[in-house]
């Protein structure tokens, strides 16, 4: 089979995102709890880059610090050079929970929305912009219809035209189909791959599942449990929803397990060795 490798840095090529030694921390009172310890990692232009570990090992977390609503105890992110201290809309987020759209606006208000309050778009802009990826998602029939009258699946993919109307630099997906029974979930997998084959994006993706990182992702962070720190980064472009169920696929589902949960390499260069071989 071919072997699970460790990425290589893109050949003369600036990453779009850079995390350096990205410690973070959520305070009660006088404690601290320490979510993620020293993470490094790059994004570069039109990676699907997923993070991937257990439940606690911070990777939320670490979305939240890409998009400027939690700020490190220690290190830095920045994006196209430029350290982020605030949320932007050159980062824009989709997230599991099926309410993150107002109820009272319908889909194509719902679009439009985020184009005119951040005043990236006049109103004429924004609606041919929603319209357009409306569209791209195939709501174009369900464009006055509210939120309440829509399934879970129809309810991501406005999430996601809405996102991918603000043309960010990258977008932010937290688990966005954790929540939707397992064909709506392969079928928004699928949606999202041809949505990046189309028009390539800069994507930092969030899941639990090994399978679904390694068809969803070109590149792949592990994580750590609790608290979170790199244990390998793997390249798996190789991948597709086509790959799902076959032995190769099956096989560097266990290999990417083994490393998530086995014991802890010494060294990056063992990873490395460990992986290639």
């Amino acid at each position: 089979m071919a072997p699970l490798q460790v990425v290589r840095p893109h050949a003369q090529a600036e990453p779009l995102l850079r995390a350096r030694g990205v410690t973070l921390e959520y305070r009660s009172g006088d404690h601290a709890v320490r979510a993620t310890q020293d993470v490094d990692f790059d994004v570069f232009g039109g990676d699907r880059f997923v993070l991937l570990g257990p439940s606690g090992c911070g990777k939320s977390s670490l979305l939240k610090a890409v998009g400027g609503f939690l700020q490190p105890a220690a290190g830095t992110v920045s994006l196209n050079g430029h350290v982020v201290t605030r949320p932007g809309p050159d980062r824009i987020a989709v997230f599991q929970e099926f309410d993150q759209l107002p109820p009272w606006k319908t889909v194509l208000q719902n679009v439009m929305f985020p184009l005119l309050a951040s005043k990236s778009a006049g109103r004429a802009e924004a609606r041919e912009r929603a319209r357009h990826w409306i569209a791209r998602v195939g709501l174009e029939r369900f464009e006055h219809a509210y939120p309440h009258t829509l399934s879970g699946g129809m309810k991501q993919r406005v999430a996601i035209a809405r996102a991918l109307a603000m043309q960010p630099a990258v977008l932010l997906m937290d688990e966005p189909f954790a929540a939707l029974d397992a064909l709506t979930r392969r079928t928004m997998q699928e949606e999202l791959i041809r949505l990046w084959a189309e028009a390539p994006f800069t994507l930092l993706f969030v899941t639990h599942s090994i399978e679904e990182a390694l068809v969803v992702g070109n590149r792949i962070l592990l994580l750590s449990p609790h608290p979170g720190r790199v244990r390998a980064e793997l390249n798996s472009h190789q991948f597709g929803l086509h790959s799902a169920g076959g032995a190769e696929f099956q096989q560097a589902v266990e290999r990417t397990h083994d490393l998530l949960f086995g014991v802890p390499p010494e060294s990056h260069v063992e990873t490395a060795e460990r992986i290639a071989l």
